[in-house]
């Protein structure tokens, strides 16, 4: 606990330093470390990235209610796509000022110290994290971003230049990481283990490469082939899943934490009759049996209802999520291996790879159940099915099904692959306010048309409409 609060004291008084030379002058914090540690700022860094991943504004109050997999009982407005230009502020705010900051400095601390090591774990979380921006808002600033003494009001650089210029930084963060170099410390996700972090950078190279894959496929086979020729590997069981593993209050899981006082949310609809209807041995860990008994003891709360009806329903017989996701020390996942299994299944059904994309398919449903505490047995009978099979006609559908259900409770993640496979088919409620459609991006915070407000327009311009409904570059019909 104690080197909970000085981390943050430390990244505190790190980012809250002045960007301006002479005011840095004026403005010294006689209180504060003028030799941040890198140690330190990672661990913040890590918690400050993962919180807002995983949190309320970003997951619960928009993308898992947008990938259908919570729904809002109550305060019901974004659950009917009533947001406003200060609704997406958090993810934006909370990565360019003290995520990507405080990557940087460890990269610098990295370099001037000579230890690649954490230069290219610093890297690798950057990545992670404009990936997190540029999948939800689409152009943002990238090469300009973060250099305040440079570029107070920073470019928006193209999605596409965002996905390509990602690609290189992992390639740079993959060749930096040495096993064999210097020791880290204050790393919370794989503990200094830095041949998980090689294996980290690429599964998330891997994951772009299908963020482009409809837009620029000879692109993406290059970078698997480039991972190939070099002998890289990704990710490769459960033990090795990118997540972050919390601590009891007050550093506890933020899903565990907002249910601590307040009850808004319940397991959509949605999955539930999917998981029914599938027979998956998955659903009483995601939903919670109803406070009141019911015949089907699991039930899931449709999305976009009105306060009234959402009302009528009741509390007492719907299901809140399940026990695994509200307890205090539960993991927010970054990148699991079943996520990765059914990303190597699609590149293999793109012709990407010659692997096998139906082997692969049924090895990420596999780990996906194991890793939510799933029997053996329960996991062969679940394969036979023949709702479960793998559809080579139509791979987009079995794999996007079939991911959409691994990856619940990581709504970023799960919203922007459906976004991209087209699959699980949603419908939006008759309540919401988007003519029937699903928010397909975040829109920009207001302060952007304030502060940086030319840069702002250009990217309109570039992009289209700063609205919910517009699609982004790598979101193909």
């Amino acid at each position: 606990m104690k080197k909970n609060i000085i981390y943050t004291f430390i990244l505190s008084s790190l980012l809250l330093a002045s960007c301006g030379k002479e005011l840095d002058k004026v403005n010294i914090n006689p209180n504060a470390t003028e030799n941040a540690q890198p140690d330190y700022l990672l661990t913040a860094a890590i918690k400050n990235t993962t919180d807002a991943y995983w949190g309320t504004t970003n997951n619960m109050n928009s993308s898992l209610l947008f990938a259908q997999h919570w729904a809002k009982v109550q305060y019901t407005e974004e659950d009917r796509f009533i947001y406003s230009n200060s609704s997406f502020t958090a993810l934006w705010s909370t990565l360019y000022s003290q995520s990507i900051t405080g990557f940087n400095k460890i990269i610098e601390i990295g370099n001037n110290t000579d230890n690649p090591n954490y230069k290219g774990v610093a890297l690798t979380l950057r990545s992670w994290s404009f990936l997190l921006l540029t999948d939800a808002y689409g152009d943002i600033p990238y090469s300009q971003a973060g250099k305040l003494n440079e570029f107070i009001t920073p470019a928006y650089d193209k999605q596409k230049d965002v996905y390509f210029g990602l690609l290189e930084d992992l390639k740079a963060a993959k060749t930096a990481l040495d096993p064999a170099g210097k020791a880290i410390a204050g790393d919370n996700i794989y503990n200094g283990n830095i041949t998980k972090w090689k294996k980290f950078a690429n599964s998330l190279r891997l994951r772009i490469a299908l963020r482009i894959a409809d837009r620029e496929p000879a692109k993406a086979k290059q970078v698997l082939d480039e991972i190939k020729s070099d002998g890289d590997l990704y990710i490769s069981d459960n033990t090795e899943i990118a997540q972050l593993i919390y601590q009891i209050s007050p550093q506890q899981n933020p899903v565990s934490a907002q249910f601590d006082t307040r009850d808004d949310y319940r397991i959509s609809k949605t999955i539930v009759d999917k998981l029914f209807s599938l027979n998956d041995p998955r659903l009483p860990v995601y939903a919670s049996k109803t406070q009141t008994a019911t015949p089907e003891e699991y039930v899931g709360l449709p999305n976009g209802l009105t306060n009234s009806e959402a009302s009528n329903l009741g509390f007492a017989k719907t299901s809140k999520p399940g026990t695994y996701f509200l307890a205090a020390q539960s993991p927010a996942v970054i990148f699991s291996y079943a996520e990765l299994l059914f990303d190597r299944a699609e590149a293999a059904a793109r012709g990407l790879t010659t692997e096998d994309a139906a082997d692969l398919y049924q090895q990420g449903i596999t780990a996906s159940l194991k890793q939510f505490g799933i029997s053996d047995t329960q996991i062969a009978t679940y394969l036979t099915q023949a709702s479960v099979q793998y559809n080579a006609s139509n791979y987009k559908k079995s794999i996007g099904e079939q991911k959409w259900i691994a990856l619940f409770g990581q709504g970023l993640e799960a919203w922007t692959e459906r976004r991209r496979l087209d699959y699980p088919q949603l419908t939006a409620s008759v309540n919401t306010v988007l003519n029937g459609q699903i928010p397909v991006r975040f829109i920009y915070p207001g302060t952007e048309q304030s502060l940086n407000g030319q840069s702002y327009k250009n990217a309109v311009a570039s992009q289209g409409a700063d609205l919910l409904t517009t699609r982004l570059w790598f979101d193909v019909n």
